[in-house]
């Protein structure tokens, strides 16, 4: 619990000040809550696709909802929803915040996401979009990595070793992406003890490892 904990509060910080915010698939709705605590936002709306979880968000935020500072939908992402300044998706596989931005008939100035998997497709679907990266780096939560993303409307363009690693860990190399790439080169150093690797297979696996001892 105490990961899950740290984590959002680490997707918390990085949310930009807004009037109106949104949490699509808000879950128990402890992000949301936390906007309004913190005098990030004017208003919330809380979304989920699923009614159970959305009520765990509606008894957190009940009295948000009583005085109006809170509205919730039962929604697949952004359908249906009202205009809002700034949204988050966390929390979900790459490919399913993509779907969810890709069908949305229209997206919000800013955006904040922190895909579970696949944070390049996140990234390719989110310029295609027209959005730049005001942030884009790795954090670590009870031996856990995560990419998070901070993105507002406008051009921008990627690199493919930014694509694959988020610009910001290669241009400030913080200690959750360290961390991350020394994860990752003695995970592949573990697969060349693997039996019978023919020579193709062990080529890759150095010269992936020569990749990533770039970065530390």
């Amino acid at each position: 619990m105490a990961g899950a904990i740290n984590r959002l509060k680490e997707i918390y910080s990085v949310i930009p000040a807004c009037n109106i915010f949104a949490d699509i698939g808000c879950d128990h709705g402890y992000i949301a809550k936390a906007m309004l605590d913190g005098n990030k936002c004017e208003k919330v709306i809380i979304a989920d696709i699923s009614a159970p979880c959305l009520k765990k968000a509606e008894d957190l935020l009940a009295d948000k909802i009583k005085s109006g500072k809170a509205q919730s939908f039962i929604a697949d992402g952004f359908d249906g929803l009202p205009a809002v300044d700034c949204a988050l998706i966390a929390g979900m596989g790459g490919e399913e915040i993509c779907a969810i931005l890709i069908k949305a008939k229209s997206l919000p100035e800013k955006l904040v996401l922190q895909p579970m998997k696949n944070p390049r497709k996140v990234r390719e679907t989110a310029l295609s979009l027209g959005y730049r990266f005001i942030k884009d780096y790795t954090f670590t939560c009870n031996k856990k990595y995560y990419d998070v993303m901070v993105l507002e409307k406008g051009q921008d363009s990627l690199t493919e070793e930014e694509l694959d690693f988020g610009r910001t860990n290669l241009t400030e190399k913080p200690q959750g992406f360290k961390a991350f790439i020394d994860y990752k080169v003695n995970e592949l150093n573990g697969y060349l003890q693997a039996p019978n690797l023919n020579e193709n297979s062990i080529a890759k696996i150095k010269k992936d490892i020569e990749r990533l001892n770039k970065y530390v």
